[in-house]
């Protein structure tokens, strides 16, 4: 059976263990039949079960009120703490290590505040270039709010010319050629852009021999790649959870703190209520005490309601396992690229993620040429394809392990064939 077949797309649809996970989530109709997702990697799709899991905390509102806090299974008090054992097996850490909270760029602020410390000789900050926009809008304003100029106290790393993503040796000189005045190393897990999955590890290791502090964004990584935040030595990171990991618009985010932090109370941080010691919260009394582990970075209560649906769709995380769908995720990506790079007449267009499979998680972006790429997206989204359009002329696509078949692969290259069909 030739692979380019749509029956044998079929075929390896049926050889999946993890396409029963498909039937739990809502897809997007188009013409009555399931759009062709490939936007997981800006907004994952809804769970099935999400909707009963808030229902169920909007009863437990209208049955108990305030008394919800301390009553019941779930109780509000300590619903972070049910989110933590799933969130550590995900990004690779241990218990302590990793809280619930907030939203992702309020939670690279106040890890910032206490991991991003400069002095007169030590303040750079190294990154990768065309890092999202939060991530360089963040470190700029650091850098001002310490005093320097973001000019010189930021320094991004480049593909070479010629070359799409950039190469982990040019990031490991750079860190050693700014060394002796760099004090935070600052990159995302998997770039927005390009798609590119950083070696996190080697990233750690070289800023840490250079007496920088290591720190990752992982909002396009968690419930992406395989993480092992405590045993490659990060130092803190921060993801969000609407992406890979579903939990609904404006989810709540993750925060990662290594345990050779989480007990230092003499970090400086910007304190809350929930962080303070539990034993003596309720004593309101002045002088912050913070609670052991990345817990003592709180501000604020839980937000009950987002909570209840990343709660619900983690659950399904640990049911499927994070190797199993990385495994997946390398196949269909396999196959994606093998389908792309085998169109008639698509030299109008390149994927610019790394091939290596050790260097890329579940997206391929699609670098088009001159004004067509537009007119192939918008042409895509006609014909019931959600994908990702970025300037100036990225196609990005998400063929997400959870959700996405081999034949929905399958027939979005059909559809770009399609098109180069009907436009040449």
């Amino acid at each position: 059976m030739e692979q380019g077949t749509l029956e044998h797309a079929k075929m390896l649809d049926q050889q999946d263990e993890l396409s029963r996970f498909r039937s739990k989530y809502h897809f997007p109709q188009h013409d009555g039949e399931d759009c062709l997702y490939f936007c997981g990697n800006s907004l994952g799709l809804q769970p099935k079960s999400t909707r009963d899991a808030l229902l169920a905390e909007l009863d437990h509102w209208s049955a108990y009120g305030v008394e919800g806090h301390f009553t019941g299974d779930n109780a509000w008090m300590y619903y972070h703490k049910l989110l933590t054992p799933a969130s550590a097996r995900l990004v690779g850490a241990k218990e302590s290590e990793v809280v619930i909270m907030n939203t992702l760029s309020t939670n690279l602020h106040l890890l910032m505040v206490s991991f991003y410390r400069p002095t007169k000789e030590r303040f750079k900050i190294i990154m990768e270039e065309q890092a999202f926009p939060s991530d360089q809008y963040a470190v700029e304003s650091q850098a001002k709010f310490h005093g320097f100029d973001p000019e010189e106290a930021v320094i991004e790393v480049k593909a070479r010319p010629g070359e799409d993503y950039i190469r982990t040796e040019d990031i490991e000189a750079t860190i050693k050629e700014h060394g002796d005045s760099t004090a935070l190393v600052f990159f995302s897990g998997v770039n927005y852009y390009t798609g590119q999955f950083f070696e996190l590890e080697r990233i750690t290791k070289c800023a840490h021999e250079v007496g920088a502090i290591a720190g990752f964004d992982l909002a396009h990584a968690a419930g992406n790649v395989v993480l092992k935040l405590h045993e490659w030595n990060v130092d803190f990171a921060a993801w969000c959870s609407y992406k890979y990991l579903n939990s609904g618009p404006g989810g709540p985010s993750g925060v990662f703190v290594h345990e050779k932090h989480g007990s230092d109370r003499t970090l400086p941080r910007f304190a809350g209520w929930w962080g303070h010691d539990e034993e003596s919260r309720f004593k309101m009394e002045k002088g912050f005490i913070p609670m052991q582990g990345a817990q003592g970075w709180q501000l604020s209560n839980a937000q009950v309601l987002s909570f209840a649906a990343l709660k619900s769709s983690i659950a399904l995380f640990d049911e499927a396992g994070m190797d199993a769908l990385r495994a997946k995720s390398l196949k269909l990506t396999n196959y994606m690229e093998a389908l792309i790079d085998g169109i008639e007449g698509g030299d109008f267009f390149k994927i610019i993620t790394p091939k290596e499979q050790y260097l890329r998680g579940a997206q391929l972006s699609m670098l088009t040429k001159d004004k067509i790429g537009k007119a192939l997206f918008d042409y895509l989204s006609a014909n019931g394809v959600i994908c990702d359009w970025r300037e100036p002329n990225v196609i990005r696509l998400a063929a997400v392990p959870m959700y996405n078949s081999f034949e929905d692969v399958w027939r979005f290259v059909d559809l770009v064939k399609r098109w180069i069909s009907e436009n040449s």
